[in-house]
């Protein structure tokens, strides 16, 4: 059986990254299929330079001469050949974003978003993939377009699975050979029925792997990051963090969706309903254990876990007349959160208010704030913090509000959330 393995940017950032991915795939003398991000902040990047492009911001041509330049600059550590075919490659690959770019933008700001950004993906993998094969490790590079199949919901795509899973299982295994035994694709992108790129979601290169793990059977899925494991906090905001050593499918569920950002949350569903484990290593320390995520429950309460997030805004609506908020307003705003792919991160109903708690985004929120005024009395906060706390105590509850002001709390039987500035 095959195992999906999954590079992320850091991973990848630059030449020595790539020297030591192919040091870690030589450990194993099995098939493989390889699933890699963009390398080290190229998302942001071309994120950045989407902006520049849509609304007319900065010069695009230098965002984008530098984004060549760090992957050249990265191809120069790797072949000592600079007429290597990569050169030529990555240079017609660049070209995806440059005729993009030639005229004014005809398609929504989602559209554009997915045909420049996904770039960064197609670059990294060309060159990984050209970098393992001059070095003797025998590898199939495959366009995950022609693998991932999705609806044409730009930058939150939705997976067409059957005609995925037909893809998949009638590609990867004909080209995984005695030979070759590895195949290189790139995560977070898909395609339309139209044929146009679409992606994931941020940060979807996880749900990638978990994707072809689970149309192909595979034995196991192994996530490689720059921490021993999953870990119980980011170390950003705390020193004495605690490795998580085995937990449950529910948990990391729990995790990723309040926040946790090892594992994409949509990752969890798909290699669970085959069981297939997910492990999360250390690609600077390959051979210690990490964190395994199956069914396993009993180690799921043994360590409290801690996830913020930042840069949070808490809005406050309530009906202009005095009158309760019912099912009907409920609708109405969250068809005006869907309308502008808003998450809700938290919420909380009282008899004549309803509160949510969403990410800023400087091109969405403001604009859906005015919107809820035209019905609505809205009050807002920006700048907060949303911190939940799974498994905790009071020890633990005491320690993430100290000195804190508390807007919004809420506590279950297993898990304690906290807006707060």
């Amino acid at each position: 059986m095959l195992k999906v393995f999954k590079f992320g940017g850091a991973s990848v950032k630059d030449a020595q990254a790539v020297k030591n991915v192919g040091k870690v795939i030589q450990l194993y003398d099995e098939p493989l299929v390889v699933v890699i991000s963009a390398m080290g902040k190229t998302t942001n990047a071309l994120e950045e330079l989407v902006n520049a492009y849509y609304f007319k911001k900065n010069d695009v041509n230098v965002l984008l001469e530098k984004v060549k330049q760090f992957h050249v600059g990265i191809m120069n550590g790797l072949f000592e050949n600079k007429n290597h075919q990569i050169f030529t490659d990555i240079h017609n690959t660049f070209v995806e974003i440059e005729w993009e770019i030639e005229e004014e933008p005809q398609r929504t700001y989602d559209y554009v978003y997915d045909q420049i950004v996904s770039v960064g993906e197609l670059l990294s993998t060309k060159i990984v993939s050209a970098y393992l094969n001059e070095i003797n490790i025998n590898n199939h590079w495959i366009d995950a377009r022609a693998l991932i199949q999705t609806d044409n919901t730009y930058r939150k795509a939705n997976i067409d699975w059957k005609l995925t899973t037909e893809l998949v299982q009638s590609s990867i295994p004909k080209v995984i050979t005695t030979g070759n035994k590895y195949v290189i694709t790139q995560g977070f992108i898909g395609a339309s029925s139209e044929n146009f790129t679409t992606t994931l979601g941020r940060e979807g290169s996880d749900f990638s792997a978990a994707i072809l793990a689970h149309c192909l059977g595979a034995e196991s899925v192994t996530i490689w990051k720059d921490v021993p494991g999953m870990l119980n906090a980011d170390p950003k905001w705390f020193d004495d963090t605690q490795q998580l050593e085995h937990i449950s499918y529910h948990e990391a569920v729990e995790l990723a969706y309040y926040g946790a950002t090892v594992i994409h949350p949509k990752t969890i569903k798909p290699l669970q309903n085959k069981k297939i484990p997910l492990y999360v290593k250390s690609f600077l320390e390959p051979a210690l254990k990490g964190t395994l995520i199956d069914e396993y429950t009993e180690g799921d309460k043994l360590i409290p876990s801690f996830i913020f997030k930042m840069d949070q805004v808490l809005i406050s609506i309530s009906a202009k007349d005095y009158s309760f908020i019912v099912e009907d307003n409920l609708s109405q705003i969250f068809s005006q959160l869907s309308a502008h792919n808003i998450t809700v991160n938290l919420m909380q109903n009282a008899a004549i208010s309803f509160s949510i708690c969403i990410d800023f985004s400087p091109f969405t929120t403001m604009k859906f704030i005015e919107e809820l005024q035209q019905d609505y009395h809205v009050l807002y906060n920006k700048s907060l913090e949303l911190v939940t706390v799974r498994h905790y105590d009071e020890a633990t509850i005491k320690r993430v509000i100290a000195n804190k002001n508390i807007l919004v709390e809420q506590k279950s039987r297993n898990t304690a959330r906290f807006v707060m500035k």
